[in-house]
Order: C-alpha cells, then structure tokens, then sequence
C-alpha cells in the first residue's frame, strides 16, 4: 500500500494516497517501516500547504524512525513555512547531521559548486503567482531561504 501511494502520489492522485497509507497503518500498526507511512502522509500535507497536519504526521514519522535525514529536512520545511524559524534550523541542522553526503548544504554552498541555479526556483514561482494569498507559503518559504543563505 505503501508504495502504491506513492504511485499515486507520483502520478497526480494526490487524493487517493492518505486513504491508502491510513489503511496501511491500520492494517499493520506495528510496521517497522511505520514511519515511511507517516511521513508520506505529511509529505502531501505539506504539498497540500496543510502546514500544521503535516507538522504532526512528520513529527510522527521522525519519532518513528529517528535517523532519516529526510524526515528533518521537511520538518525543517513545514517549520519554515510556519514561521517557526528556530524550530526549522534546529531540524535542517539534524538533517544534516544525518546525510551522509550534502544534499542539505546551504544554497550558497551550491552555487560555489555550480550544482544551483542563480536563482532559486522558489523566487520564480512566488514572482509568477497572480494570486498574492496562494503565494503566502512561498513567500514564507523565500523569506526563510534567503535568511539562511
């Protein structure tokens, strides 16, 4: 069920894939593996900018499985959108312990690399959104990334 909600989630369904993962953990509650369902839960919560929901399922999926950098780094995220900036770096700094490789260096770091473009996506996406209130997440997201870079 796991991984045909992210089947789901991959090709759109994005509605279809907390039903499948809230069986899964009925169906298995025990699951080592348990935390994978949680944080795929608050993955589409946060893609969904249901802030505070994904919040709660990815702090159920860290406690769960602590040692999984990615759990951290989209804590870090959720935080960040929450305006929990303390909260955010404390996450994206255990996130980085975690890696074992710098896939959660600093923007700036990249650059210096030549792995991130001039200009982060992000800042493209909140310019292009017609609708100021369906760019709040992003601004938010935006404000907190140039904080940290």
């Amino acid at each position: 069920m796991h991984g045909l909600a992210w089947c789901k989630l991959c090709t759109g369904s994005i509605q279809e894939v907390t039903p499948l993962l809230e069986r899964a953990i009925r169906l298995s509650p025990r699951d080592p593996q348990i935390g994978h369902f949680y944080g795929l839960i608050g993955t589409v919560d946060l893609v969904q900018s249901h802030i505070d929901e994904a919040i709660i399922w990815l702090n159920k999926a860290r406690s769960a499985i602590p040692g999984v950098p990615t759990f951290h780094a989209q804590l870090a995220s959720a935080y960040a959108l929450n305006g929990e900036a303390e909260r955010a770096a404390a996450e994206l700094a255990e996130a980085r312990r975690l890696a074992s490789d710098d896939r959660y260096s600093t923007i700036a770091r990249w650059r210096a690399v030549g792995l991130a473009p001039e200009r982060p996506k992000i800042r493209d996406l909140v310019e292009a959104t017609p609708d100021p209130r369906s760019a709040g997440p992003l601004r938010a997201a935006w404000s907190w990334l140039k904080q940290t870079t």
